[in-house]
């Protein structure tokens, strides 16, 4: 049996929609090319773990972490990628952060060291829509890249700064930790 060939404009239309699939992808994965090392320790990124983070049962976003090889520590490259579910203001990510960064810290950052940190993560922290995806790309002993989306946002220079921010999620003191066994592909 013979099929009749589909019209040129539906052959021109499904490549079309494949070359912008294509290019999607690729703007999506920009934060790919932060990754430390060669193409082909990129090569190796796969999600880990994913989980949702809820408060007060309203889920705020999702969460996933990307590394080249397991176990994940603080001690190895790794990326944080989450979809955020609703809109939250770029000042109220950076005072949540820095509350959380505090509290693990149990009072041992100086002051004047706290606010540089906050000044530094208002930078590369955006208000967010739900929807967007915001990726930070951890470097350890050197700081992160932050993407959203296929955007690069800017760099936290600061190891330290850089190690505390990803300890909200990573740290075994987390205020989530099912979330945390989740990401780090634990059992529950």
């Amino acid at each position: 049996m013979r099929y009749p060939r589909p019209p040129r404009t539906a052959i021109a239309l499904m490549a079309t929609i494949a070359m912008m699939a294509t290019m999607t992808a690729a703007r999506a994965e920009a934060w790919r090319d932060a990754w430390p090392g060669t193409a082909d320790a990129r090569a190796d990124i796969r999600m880990v773990g994913e989980g949702d983070f809820r408060w007060f049962g309203i889920r705020l976003y999702t969460a996933q972490l990307w590394a080249a090889h397991t176990p994940v520590t603080l001690d190895t490259p790794l990326a944080l990628r989450l979809t955020y579910a609703r809109g939250i203001a770029g000042e109220r990510l950076t005072d949540t952060s820095m509350d959380e960064i505090k509290r693990l810290a149990a009072g041992t950052i100086p002051e004047a060291t706290l606010d540089q940190w906050r000044a530094a993560l208002s930078r590369v922290l955006p208000d967010v829509r739900a929807g967007d995806v915001l990726t930070g790309v951890y470097h350890p002993g050197q700081g992160a890249r932050f993407y959203a989306g296929d955007r690069a946002l800017g760099a936290l220079e600061d190891a330290a700064l850089a190690r505390a921010f990803f300890s909200i999620w990573l740290d075994p003191s987390t205020r989530a930790p099912a979330l945390r066994r989740h990401l780090l592909g634990l059992p529950s």
